[in-house]
């Protein structure tokens, strides 16, 4: 019941949000304005317009949804890590891009608020993971075979590793250019492809940062895991990461869009679509490492025989195979 009452009570704060998305947009006019003016100013930013549309429509379908499973007792953990992993990506850039931004110097009472939207999902977390899965973690015949094929067997897995690579060097690309790095193609990216980094917002610069020091390493966590059969930490840390990274890709995409965004800091015309084209591939790479762990799971399943068993290892999935033999 507590859980309950704290997602609805969410929902309201949500749409509050939206509310001041659509009004900043021009959608409606007049709602909310003096909480615009005198609150928090820099929700007038093209990256807080995008995140409050987030907030309000996934966000908000995630809430409805959990609330919906809760009632029927059904499962809600996997979906319950998109919304943290999500939730926690998208306060932690906005709280710290207030501060370190242009904005940093107009910091009110109403600012102290967003810590209450980034202590609940730090704690909805670590409850989750602290939740036993509600996924079998042995696996039997399925899992060994599985277990037992070389990557240049599994094509998918492959592809995966290459789309991980890549985002791996796009993300240090991006973090050393939000670091100042003096490298030539820092420089020519900063002003060639992506200009929006340096946005005196500040969010760009944080989201970058952010997806340097801790997106790099679960990128290379997941092509460990792609890598070593076994890893059952893969089907939470997948989800989790794929929530985090799509509306990080949302917020910016959007940011750099956004008209509120001024000219200088857009992506130029020449080459707007191969960044576009970049940021859509980041944003799907963990989304479909997530979706690859969560629909075939048997690579990343431990092998334990029972005390005493010969032969190939059994367990309480539905193995056909080992049925038929």
């Amino acid at each position: 019941m507590e859980t309950l009452v704290f997602l609805f009570s969410f929902s309201a704060l949500v749409i509050s949000f939206f509310s001041l998305s659509v009004s900043y947009d021009g959608l409606i006019s007049g709602f909310m304005e003096f909480y615009q003016k005198t609150g928090e100013p820099y929700l007038g930013t093209a990256y807080a317009i995008m995140m409050c549309y987030w907030d309000g429509i996934a966000h908000f379908i995630m809430y409805l949804v959990m609330i919906s499973r809760i009632t029927d007792r059904k499962a809600y953990r996997t979906l319950g890590l998109i919304w943290a992993g999500s939730l926690c990506a998208n306060m932690s850039v906005f709280i710290a891009g207030i501060v370190a931004g242009k904005y940093g110097s107009e910091i009110r009472p109403a600012f102290w608020l967003n810590f209450l939207f980034l202590l609940m999902p730090v704690w909805g977390a670590v409850s989750l993971f602290s939740k036993p899965k509600d996924r079998p973690l042995i696996g039997g015949y399925n899992a060994q075979h599985a277990q037992s094929m070389k990557l240049i067997w599994r094509p998918l897995d492959m592809i995966l590793v290459l789309l991980l690579l890549a985002a791996i060097a796009f993300t240090t690309l991006r973090g050393l250019v939000a670091l100042d790095s003096p490298l030539d193609a820092c420089a020519i990216y900063l002003q060639h492809y992506e200009p929006y980094l340096k946005d005196p917002v500040g969010y760009p610069r944080i989201m970058m940062l952010h997806l340097f020091f801790y997106g790099l390493p679960l990128l290379g966590a997941f092509v460990y895991g792609l890598l070593k059969p076994g890893c059952t930490w893969m089907s939470d840390w997948t989800v989790f990461f794929a929530g985090a990274v799509i509306q990080c890709q949302w917020a910016h995409i959007g940011g750099f869009l956004h008209p509120r965004t001024t000219a200088p800091f857009r992506v130029p015309n020449e080459n707007f679509w191969s960044v576009l084209a970049a940021n859509f591939l980041f944003a799907a790479t963990p989304i479909l490492v997530a979706l690859r762990v969560y629909s075939n799971p048997y690579f990343f399943l431990k092998i334990a025989p029972f005390p005493g068993q010969t032969g190939l290892p059994n367990s309480e999935e539905k193995d056909t195979k080992y049925k038929d033999k």
